[in-house]
């Protein structure tokens, strides 16, 4: 007897959907893509409407025999793709290749029993218009990368690329260096009073806030002297009281960049990990025989906020039953930002009856971490603001100046007794995410003062500062910056992220990218000749162009209209590139050590992958070493240097300078001292919210005399 067949992308995703169907349904996995354009040639036919040529990608024939077979024997064929135009275009792409006659699409915004039964009772055509759209995002890809590339290979390097999206990403590091290089600080100075009223134990700051009725803004250091001066003897009396209840909603639901943003501030992950864990969430995990496999969260390549109703009242009854009525918010919803694919949710839990608590023994450490920061951000972002009362008090010293002290008390938890939002940086700049509960946090408790009461100044102390240049990019703040400027989607957020690494365009130095040499030439040579690739504003208009395709109906006749408007401009600028570029002369950094085999100077060379040390006596002498970093500590193996180094997939870890003769390696910065009890070595690990834990090697018990021990991460050989 025939039976329904279900495609999906994923091997994990299969099995899972397997194990809560009936027996009567075969589930198929087609391993992600099955065609694509070929990698030889431009696989674009221009003068033909931009006619993709699609080819079975390479090993894949084995797979595809196996789809086909089933197909054929199958009563219906449903392809459950992911819910997005990637999985629109894969559906297509199976369909075509099986050659289905009527294609049943379904979507699983969440691997669960209920979501695939719902799915199977309403099942659509393929989304043409959506497929277009990918088609057209996949071939204007092509156009820059197979156009462009070869420019690059012949005028700077071989081995280099530009991407339509990539290359914009690379273009804000670059202008964003290129700010901190030009930013000229600027000197200013802060003066605080450590006061008391009489009687209290409580000492609290307040800060200079107007000299003459002005906003104090002391430029220098003889300003700041004549006002202490000033301030000598001087009596403080409080001159105004304002007491206001303040509120403090939750953030919404975490969408796609919002989830790689904060995973990325409070657990350390880089945006590739993030994603990795959150598929294995959202494809299924066994949770034992009483629940048998499931989805935990739901789809995780989403920019909208929205919720379903049904999760929406889950939320409400687990909020009341846990912290009372009090703390729901009346069940809240969120405005979805222009543009968002509003067919999707956010990310949530499946069911939130699902606690971190009840999967602590299941899911392994990160996964748990991820999921609890998912589960947390869904139920706070449904419970009420969180109240506090805000005292703002004004302090006259003589007529002159005014100090003003501010602090808050926490009157009502709300949402904050379930989750906080992290920020991007410890200081707080203009950089930074907002946090709901920091400001308040760090303003501190003020004794009770009235009209005119005197306090008594237990310090004045001036305090030099200056102002700082915009903080480099890290994974987080570039997403958040590649979402706020319309570039790329939730779906390819961390393949920019990765390739702009890869491409050895830019380098994290501590968790934040920096452009190298070749990344500013390529991004120079770009900006000039190809203005539109690495223009903001024209790739945001594209991305939204591409966007109204899909939810607008467009067909091919459409679509190959916007290629069209892009390539007759971008083949003139091509052509212009061609003619005028010169070769692009890459300079040696020298040095100060010289060849060990002929005694020639070496330099400072940039390379496919990376730079390098190599000997000026090249192509005679072929001698060349790595680059390495000298972290001052002393190896426990050989006492040579421990260096900082970097893996073939970009990860740092710390490893003898004396390899390969000494095998010394670890994932962790290995600290100056050894251990107090064994003598042994000891390794940094930099903690949740950034606190730095000391782990003796020997046993991690040791009082090792710098700190605490605590918990590693499983990582994997380096490779």
């Amino acid at each position: 007897m025939a039976k329904p067949l279900i495609i999906v992308e994923s091997p994990t995703k299969a099995k899972t959907i397997k194990k809560f169907l009936p027996a009567r349904y075969v589930v198929k996995a087609s391993v992600g893509h099955v065609r694509d354009l070929p990698k030889s040639t431009l696989g674009v036919d221009v003068a033909d409407g931009f006619t993709p040529r699609y080819l079975t990608i390479k090993g894949k024939g084995d797979i595809i025999k196996d789809l086909k077979a089933a197909a054929k024997g199958a009563s219906d064929v449903y392809l459950a793709t992911d819910p997005d135009r990637e999985g629109e275009a894969i559906a297509w792409h199976l369909a075509e290749l099986l050659k289905l006659e009527h294609p049943q699409r379904i979507e699983l915004h969440e691997i669960t029993r209920e979501a695939a039964l719902a799915a199977l009772k309403d099942p659509h055509p393929i989304d043409m218009p959506r497929v277009n759209a990918q088609q057209a995002r996949r071939i204007l890809d092509r156009l820059v990368g197979y156009k462009i590339s070869p420019l690059l290979w012949a005028k700077v390097r071989g081995g280099l690329s530009a991407g339509r999206v990539q290359s914009v990403a690379v273009r804000l590091i670059v202008d964003r260096e290129r700010e901190i290089r030009a930013f000229d600080p600027r000197e200013y100075w802060s003066i605080t009073a450590q006061l008391a009223t009489a009687g209290s134990p409580i000492v609290f700051p307040a800060d200079l806030h107007q000299v003459d009725g002005e906003k104090a803004e002391i430029v220098n250091g003889e300003q700041a002297d004549a006002i202490m001066k000033a301030l000598e003897g001087a009596e403080f009396r409080v001159s105004g009281v304002k007491t206001r209840e303040t509120r403090r909603n939750a953030a919404a639901p975490f969408t796609t960049s919002t989830l790689q943003q904060e995973a990325s501030r409070k657990l350390k992950f880089r945006v590739r990990k993030t994603m990795q864990i959150a598929q294995a969430l959202y494809e299924g995990i066994d949770l034992g025989r009483s629940e048998g496999t499931q989805g935990l969260i739901t789809y995780m390549r989403t920019d909208s906020t929205r919720i379903s109703d049904s999760a929406s009242q889950a939320a409400r009854e687990y909020i009341i039953g846990r912290f009372g009525e009090a703390y729901h918010s009346g069940g809240r919803q969120f405005k979805i930002k222009e543009g968002a694919q509003d067919a999707h949710e956010a990310i949530r839990p499946t069911s939130v009856l699902h606690t971190p608590e009840s999967l602590a023994g299941v899911l392994k450490r990160d996964e748990l971490r991820l999921y609890r920061l998912i589960w947390e951000r869904f139920i706070a972002s449904q419970m009420a603001p969180a109240v506090f009362d805000q005292t703002t008090v004004d302090i006259a010293a003589t007529e002159r100046f005014t100090f003003r002290a501010t602090g808050s008390v926490l009157k009502f938890a709300g949402f904050t007794a379930v989750y906080e939002e992290g920020t991007d940086t410890a200081t707080g700049s203009a950089d930074a995410a907002p946090t709901l509960t920091q400001a308040e946090k760090a303003r501190p408790i003020l004794p009770k003062m009235n009209q005119d009461d005197v306090l008594d100044p237990k310090s004045i102390e001036p305090k030099q500062h200056f102002t700082e240049p915009p903080p480099r990019y890290t994974e987080a703040t570039l997403v958040r910056a590649l979402e706020e400027n319309g570039i790329g989607r939730p779906s390819t957020y961390s393949a920019i992220v990765e390739t702009i690494q890869a491409r050895g365009y830019v380098e994290q130095l501590d968790r934040r990218f920096a452009p190298t040499e070749i990344g500013e030439s390529v991004n120079d040579l770009l900006v000039e000749h190809f203005p539109e690739i690495v223009d903001l504003t024209f790739t945001a208009s594209m991305e939204g162009k591409l966007d109204t395709l899909a939810e607008t109906g467009g067909d091919w006749a459409a679509t190959a209209k916007v290629l069209s408007d892009f390539y007759d401009g971008f083949a003139i600028e091509l052509a212009e590139a061609e003619r005028k570029l010169p070769k692009y002369e890459q300079r040696d950094e020298p040095t100060d050590e010289v060849c060990v085999n002929c005694g020639k100077p070496m330099v400072i060379k940039t390379g496919r992958f990376g730079r390098f040390m190599s000997c000026t006596g090249y192509p005679e002498c072929k001698t060349t070493k790595p680059i390495l970093k000298d972290t001052g500590v002393k190896c426990p193996k050989d006492g040579g240097m421990i260096a900082e180094r970097k893996s073939r997939k970009g990860r740092t870890f710390y490893g003898c300078a004396n390899y390969p003769a000494c095998d010394f390696v670890s994932w962790d910065k290995v600290a100056p001292q050894p251990c107090a009890v064994c003598g042994d070595y000891v390794t940094e690990k930099v903690k949740r919210g950034g606190a730095v834990t000391y782990i003796c090697h020997t046993d991690r018990q040791h009082a090792t005399g710098l700190g605490s021990a605590g918990d590693t991460d499983d990582e994997a050989d380096i490779a």
